[in-house]
């Protein structure tokens, strides 16, 4: 049997992720697997684990399986991304689960961890990331989306507040994401922007956010890119300009049915290789983390990466992409 080993952040969602551990650990011991568990203790230690493990797995096949929310499982996966003998594995105990939530990964622990030890359960699949070079140095990773703008703020204040802390304790973290983004959408100024598209440049004199998806969902359910496959090789593309704040609010209702995209100030288009520029540094995220700033490189990795999901095909819901997104 291959080496399984679990890196689990105790402080996701409150410290609750404590409590996931000790049923999951329980369960383990109940099913006689061997394994090995790390504990995080500090930003980034989850990404240096995984790098660690990977790199001692010397070529052997093993499987590193994050438990914690998406800001966990988006530092192991760039811990192992360069590793194609690991496959990523995720029991979820964050707030916003955009990943489980876009291949059905199971909310309670124990079922997510069939998936894991269990190969009638689960499946290995290969799937799409995006890498991000956001200086000459620096590269990033992100298996949901990314994004430039007011999305970026958002979710950097998201990840700061005390309110998140308060609400997670009562499973209701996610609720602080809304609550930011309307104080945001008082505040927030549009910025110019250049984004380009595997070599097509759009110029935007008033963006409010550019998000570039993997898969569909961000922000804790919001279905910002519905037609996103995350096996199809391509990125999509979303930007939102020229919008009023008032009707930036309804886009943000309606996003959480993917009816966002009916709206005449939200432009969609899918590419492999993208680049984004503005006048003056704008914040960027990857799967709700800060990253830097603009500008950026994004480059889509096909089939780069092994997870353990609950989908056989993470693409068999949507057959078909956009004719012309250009």
């Amino acid at each position: 049997m291959e080496k399984i080993y679990f890196i689990i952040n105790p402080n996701a969602k409150n410290g609750s992720c404590r409590e996931i551990w000790r049923n999951i650990e329980i369960e383990l011991e109940n099913l006689d697997i061997p394994y090995l568990a790390f504990f995080t203790e500090y930003p980034g230690h989850a990404q240096a684990l995984a790098e660690s493990l990977a790199r001692k797995a010397d070529g052997t096949t093993a499987v590193i399986a994050a438990v914690g929310g998406d800001g966990t499982l988006h530092e192991v996966v760039n811990g192992a991304a360069s590793y194609s003998n690991i496959t990523v594995g995720f029991i979820p105990g964050g707030s916003g689960n955009d990943f489980s939530r876009g291949f059905e990964i199971p909310k309670k622990s124990v079922d997510a961890l069939s998936l894991i030890v269990d190969k009638s359960s689960g499946h290995t699949t290969e799937i799409d990331i995006g890498k991000i070079q956001h200086n000459e140095l620096q590269e990033a990773y992100f298996m949901n989306n990314m994004g430039v703008g007011f999305d970026a703020a958002v979710a950097k204040a998201s990840n700061e507040s005390r309110m998140k802390q308060l609400l997670n304790r009562f499973s209701l973290g996610r609720l602080v994401y809304v609550y930011i983004l309307v104080k945001k959408l008082l505040t927030f100024r549009t910025i110019p922007i250049e984004v380009a598209i595997d070599g097509k440049v759009y110029k935007y004199s008033n963006a409010w956010f550019v998000t570039v998806s993997n898969q569909p969902y961000y922000g804790g359910g919001m279905k910002i890119a519905p037609a996103a496959i995350p096996d199809d090789g391509i990125l999509d593309i979303t930007v939102v300009h020229r919008i009023s704040r008032l009707k930036l609010l309804f886009v943000f209702i309606s996003v959480f049915w993917g009816k966002h995209t009916k709206f005449q100030e939200v432009e969609q288009f899918i590419g492999k290789s993208i680049t984004i520029e503005s006048t003056g540094e704008v914040l960027a995220h990857a799967d709700g983390e800060a990253i830097g700033h603009t500008p950026l490189k994004i480059q889509a990795c096909p089939k780069a990466l092994k997870i353990l999901s609950g989908k056989r095909n993470p693409g068999h819901l949507e057959e078909l992409k956009m004719n012309d997104c250009h």
